[in-house]
């Protein structure tokens, strides 16, 4: 739970021990010192509860929400009809929404609206990827039974993925620097985009190591002073620091060595 209130507003419902998804929401909450509960960590019964979200066998909850298909998911107390629960999914749907109620999406304009929920969406696809260099066949398979196409397609992801994204959002900060001085994506100030782009970077910087220490000068921008930027904010730096940061582990970013640089 963040320190900031003991009665807070949003509620993040993920599974429980592992950052995955969950993490860009939990990030942009961080960064702006928003108080919310992370349901499935502020318990031993957590996980549970976020199950019992799902509804699997219902068209819509006690509060007239439709069903969710997978966490992420948020609930945002007393915004939904007459004053009821609101409950969204989807990692972008719930970025998207932070990014309006808690400033983070813009100046206000419609262009940079969506111009930070187009570079979000586009680090999310990052993200997708990056998971599927350890499970590209199958989702419910282990890594071991597909473990020789994982090693194809991790080094596809390596040589040509991670530099035409990267490459990417270099020319955006670039396109931007004299607003945002290296450090953000759109405009002089954070955005959803900003901290989703970052939480991409730092996983891969887990999975791959090697790879992202030998493309470190390649991308001076995006690496060298967006990255460290972000990560020096005061609010993500308390964060980073506390045991509210979950550890990578066997979630969306793994580290498989011979998945790596050679």
């Amino acid at each position: 739970m963040s320190q900031q209130s003991s009665t807070p507003t949003y509620e993040l419902l993920y599974w429980p021990t592992i950052p995955g998804r969950g993490e860009y929401i939990r990030l942009i909450l961080e960064a702006t010192q928003t108080p919310y509960t992370d349901i499935g960590n502020a318990s031993s019964t957590g996980g549970k509860e976020v199950m019992a979200a799902l509804s699997s066998d219902k068209t819509h909850d006690e509060h007239g929400n439709p069903p969710a298909f997978a966490p992420p998911m948020l609930r945002i107390k007393n915004a939904g009809p007459n004053g009821a629960p609101l409950l969204i999914y989807q990692t972008p749907s719930i970025l998207s929404y932070l990014g309006g109620k808690l400033g983070v999406a813009g100046d206000g304009s419609d262009a940079e609206k969506h111009w930070v929920l187009s570079h979000a969406l586009t680090a999310l696809d990052l993200s997708n990827e990056a998971h599927d260099t350890h499970h590209p066949v199958a989702v419910m398979q282990y890594y071991e039974d597909q473990k020789e196409e994982a090693l194809k397609k991790s080094k596809d992801f390596r040589e040509s993925r991670i530099t035409k994204f990267f490459g990417f959002f270099e020319r955006v900060l670039k396109g931007n620097e004299e607003k945002g001085k290296g450090k953000y994506l759109v405009g002089d100030k954070l955005s959803y985009a900003d901290t989703t782009l970052w939480q991409v970077v730092d996983g891969l910087k887990f999975a791959f190591p090697k790879e992202l220490a030998a493309r470190e000068t390649d991308f001076p921008l995006l690496m060298g002073t967006f990255y460290p930027a972000l990560k020096d904010m005061d609010s993500i730096k308390a964060y980073l620091g506390s045991d509210r940061r979950l550890q990578y582990s066997n979630g969306l970013f793994r580290h498989y060595p011979e998945l790596d640089r050679q």
